[in-house]
């Protein structure tokens, strides 16, 4: 058997493992060091309707809407040519008061887990079929009217349910979240939940999820042609939102294999819109760009992001990458990335091209190093070190403080070691330091 088939084996070996691992009843993540012993103050002026063990989400997919055994709407892995705007509801904590809940949210080691699971799912809109008819008159591509007509109608719907949303907070913006691989609709909305519970409840929280979660051995082939389908509906979505006067900041927060739908979405986007003379962070609103344990490969993306402008388009560009991550790592072996992944990135062992291009002008890049084994106070990590952003309260603190409180890498709420290129590291016990 040669090197390839040695690799391909045993990566179908870890996505099988990978699988296994993802089973089992949802607890919620471990409390942030931020937020261990806290005062609950964050959650004093939240709407009173937002004070409750029951999270309500908005989600957008492009899945292909199911019904279960007893008639109940679900989303699995099929591809949908129109995107579906709808609520959902995640309960955190069963039969926990809203007390209950924040008690267990500030306490480094619980008392009894929190579980979760999903209450409700309402489906409000669902957007013609993508792409729309149109032809061609003179140059100009002319879009069929009816279909536009049922386009912006969908959107209006969207636009006034988002509106209502804000006037329940003071945070004019909205946090997205697109998730990675072998993520069901389940598994995308319970890490919203978590991640917005202790972000204080501020602003919308959007799920985005794709047609992920195919099934065997080969799912990930087909997540990832499954990610390269939706990158149209998501530049679609954040198009449409940047277009309500009403939201002031767009957040986007992607993980793993959802990492490259996000580049690819917003730098066609940024392309667009810097093509007309215009700044993408005003036109688009981009406020905070996230890229949590990207499945990337290092080339590809430093002329997407930094070749083609990209991490200039938001107020501040965020990559979280772990050298300990083993998915990411079997990644780079499957694709045999010469110059490596993004999501196990390091300084010192970057090319001089890499190197070069990090080094050079004034973007608001920041490359965030995780190293599980220097950190004696990580909990919760999983099998592969590839969820850590939620897992390992380190991570998960640095995250929440930077979209919570608005604060840059080595401000004194964020207290992260600068080690060059744009890249920092995590003093142990951060963000505060033994």
């Amino acid at each position: 058997m040669n090197q390839r088939s040695n690799i391909r084996t045993g990566f179908i070996l870890f996505c099988t493992l990978f699988v296994a691992a993802c089973s089992g009843q949802r607890v919620m993540m471990p409390t942030p060091n931020e937020s261990v012993d806290k005062s609950p103050g964050i959650y004093d002026n939240l709407h009173e309707d937002l004070k409750t063990t029951e999270v309500p989400l908005f989600y957008v997919t492009d899945r292909v809407p199911e019904r279960d055994d007893k008639g109940n709407l679900q989303y699995g892995y099929g591809r949908s040519p129109s995107l579906a705007f709808g609520s959902t509801v995640i309960d955190m904590g069963a039969d926990m008061s809203w007390e209950e809940l924040l008690d267990e949210s500030r306490k480094n080691k619980r008392s009894k887990e929190v579980p979760m699971h999903r209450v409700s799912i309402n489906e409000i809109v669902r957007a013609p079929n993508a792409p729309i008819p149109y032809t061609e008159v003179d140059g100009i591509i002319v879009e069929d009217p009816e279909f536009v007509a049922r386009r912006q109608a969908a959107a209006q719907e969207f636009r006034e349910a988002v509106v209502e949303w804000l006037d329940k907070t003071p945070r004019k913006e909205v946090f997205v979240f697109v998730h990675g691989f072998h993520n069901s609709f389940d598994d995308a909305a319970f890490t919203m939940a978590e991640l917005w519970h202790f972000l204080g409840r501020y602003g919308v929280p959007i799920v985005y999820t794709w047609p992920a979660g195919h099934p065997g051995l080969f799912g990930y082939t087909y997540d990832r042609e499954s990610s390269e389908f939706t990158v149209f509906h998501l530049r679609q979505l954040i198009e449409l939102m940047a277009g309500f006067p009403e939201v002031e900041k767009i957040n986007v927060i992607g993980h793993s294999r959802g990492t490259d739908v996000v580049v690819t979405a917003l730098r066609e986007l940024t392309i667009e819109v810097r093509a007309v003379g215009k700044d993408p962070k005003k036109a688009l609103k981009l406020h905070n760009i996230v890229l949590a344990a990207p499945d990337l490969d290092a080339q590809v993306a430093g002329q997407r992001i930094i070749g083609d402008f990209l991490s200039w388009s938001a107020d501040r560009f965020t990559i979280y990458a772990s050298p300990e991550d083993s998915a990411i790592g079997w990644s780079r072996k499957l694709f045999d990335s010469p110059a490596g992944r993004v999501g196990n990135i390091e300084v010192d062992k970057m090319t001089p091209e890499i190197r070069e291009q990090m080094e050079v002008g004034n973007s608001p890049l920041a490359v965030i190093n995780f190293f599980p084994s220097s950190d004696n106070k990580i909990t919760g990590k999983d099998g592969f070190g590839h969820s850590y952003f939620r897992n390992a309260p380190t991570v998960s603190s640095d995250l929440i403080i930077m979209l919570r409180d608005d604060a840059d890498p080595g401000s004194p709420e964020r207290p992260l070691e600068y080690i060059g290129a744009k890249f920092w590291q995590f003093p142990p016990g951060y963000p505060n330091p033994d």
